[in-house]
């Protein structure tokens, strides 16, 4: 397990049932590892967009007296890594370091591979295998979807809402699909917490690629791998994510036993069409 300021607050906040806003503070916490164990009640407030008592609930809520409590607790065990380093740096430096140390954070998830396995598992079984992207999340859901569809033999994208979405999983359902895989990004769109609850009414085992695991869709994954996004820009980015997309396909490939094949036929094909520049 990771050593890291950031992991040692997953390990703080894990086993605890927290309200939305609770996993709102946690989250803002993760993001900030560095600097939590400084931040007043007042400052982490405002981090993370909610009340004062908000905060003071929130370490109740972890087994603390208050506030004054977690972060005493914090400064003892969870000590701030030094930031010295990037003083040198401007603001896009910083947001590249930033997602260097998200890949590095994932990096440390993925020591135990078995939560990527299994998932692996669920997602080459699904016939057919829907993937789900909406809004900021989408471009995730279409580029796994993509290079999926060249080994998988039926991945149905769902990158669209509306009306039309419970109608799409319940086809993917009746045509026997047995998964479905989820990328969820900030901002979370309600409609894809609806749509992660409709799936599993319907029967499906839900794979989500959340930026935490905190995030809203938290409640309606069967299994979810956090990949963190970066937010110094004024959009996030989401380095992390796309890599764990890949991750996830190539554990998917894995049991897929006819993958390698399928690719071939691929290259054979497109060769015969020059169908990319050589």
């Amino acid at each position: 397990m990771s050593d890291s300021p950031a992991a040692r607050l997953q390990q703080l906040f894990e086993g605890h049932r927290l309200t939305p806003t609770q996993r709102r503070i946690a989250h803002s916490m993760v993001r900030r590892a560095g600097d939590a164990p400084f931040l007043s009640s007042v400052e982490l407030a405002e981090l993370a967009g909610v009340s004062q008592p908000s905060v003071t609930r929130f370490a109740v809520a972890l087994g603390f007296d208050g506030y004054p409590a977690l972060r005493k607790y914090l400064r003892e065990v969870a000590p701030a890594e030094s930031e010295g380093g990037k003083d040198g740096y401007n603001e896009y430096q910083q947001a590249v370091q930033a997602e260097i140390e998200n890949l590095t954070h994932l990096a440390e998830l993925l020591a135990d591979p078995a939560p990527v396995e299994r998932a692996g598992r669920l997602l080459a079984a699904s016939r057919p295998l829907p993937v789900l992207g909406l809004r900021a999340a989408s471009s995730q859901a279409r580029g796994f979807a993509y290079f999926a569809a060249k080994v998988h033999p039926d991945v149905r994208l769902l990158d669209e809402g509306g009306t039309l979405l419970a109608d799409r999983i319940d086809a993917a359902r009746r045509a026997g699909a047995s998964a479905l895989l989820c990328f969820a990004l900030p901002r979370h769109p309600k409609e894809v917490v609806e749509a992660l609850a409709y799936a599993r009414s319907a029967g499906l085992k839900v794979v989500t690629v959340a930026d935490s695991a905190f995030a809203p869709v938290a409640g309606h994954s069967d299994l979810l791998i956090p990949a963190a996004v970066g937010t110094g820009l004024a959009f996030d980015t989401a380095c992390a994510p796309m890599l764990l997309g890949r991750v996830l396909l190539e554990a998917m490939c894995d049991d897929l036993p006819d993958a390698q094949a399928r690719l071939e036929e691929f290259d054979t094909r497109a060769a015969a069409r020059g169908l990319f520049v050589e």
